[in-house]
């Protein structure tokens, strides 16, 4: 039975990489929001092989690198694709629809740095890669489906300041919180409590930005509280 069991971790963590690369396929399509769409579904496979692992105690070394290299994907080669796809289609500038591809690379240092890292069992050190992943695809599914965007040829370079900015924060020093529990009370819990309620205001009054505007609060609020 323990044999059957230690698979069962990995097996969510390569259906995590599956909806990645089945993210990329709709990206490159300009499809953006079956893009988005199956990053989410990867997160939340990403939410559960983990959990499973330590339900089941079956973790292992593999199943930590299995977790990077999925997440390398979904998070980090995905988002890129959806911002390049749109990049493509609205640029003016030639060939700099190829630069996003940087936050691949840098979402790729930041899960191996984690590997690394021993400070980060109950908070992040830099901005986690789903979080960014999160961030773009639902501004890049957000800007296709407003034909004004294209208008604006402006938007691009800013964009991509935005985006070497996040590039940044996925590298940085930046403490930033983790939505893990020790205990359901108050106390200890107070930026997590505070966040999670002032999301649900934010995607019911601003629909798939909200989802971005959400990411950009939680980089604020780490930012405010990390010596709290």
């Amino acid at each position: 039975m323990k044999q059957v069991l230690k698979h069962i971790p990995n097996a969510i963590t390569c259906c995590n990489l599956i909806s990645g690369c089945i993210a990329i396929m709709w990206a490159t399509r300009g499809d953006f929001r079956l893009a988005l769409l199956f990053i989410v579904i990867g997160a939340v496979f990403d939410f559960f092989d983990g959990m499973s692992a330590r339900l089941l105690h079956v973790s292992s070394p593999i199943g930590k690198e299995l977790d990077s290299l999925a997440d390398v994907v979904t998070f980090g080669v995905a988002p890129s694709f959806m911002l390049s796809s749109w990049m493509k289609e609205a640029c003016i500038y030639e060939w700099l629809f190829l630069l996003p591809m940087l936050m691949a690379a840098f979402s790729a240092l930041r899960l191996a740095k984690f590997n690394l890292d021993e400070r980060q069992a109950m908070g992040f050190i830099g901005l986690p890669t789903p979080a960014n992943a999160l961030f773009w695809g639902a501004l890049v599914t957000s800007l296709s489906q407003n034909p004004v965007a294209y208008y604006f040829p402006q938007l691009v370079p800013i964009l991509m300041v935005v985006m070497l900015v996040s590039c940044y924060l996925l590298v940085s020093e930046i403490p930033m919180f983790a939505l893990k529990f020790k205990h359901w009370g108050w106390k200890g819990n107070e930026v997590r409590y505070l966040f999670l309620i002032s999301c649900v205001p934010l995607l019911l009054f601003l629909g798939v930005y909200g989802i971005s505007a959400i990411i950009l609060w939680y980089v604020v609020l780490s930012l405010v509280t990390r010596k709290v």
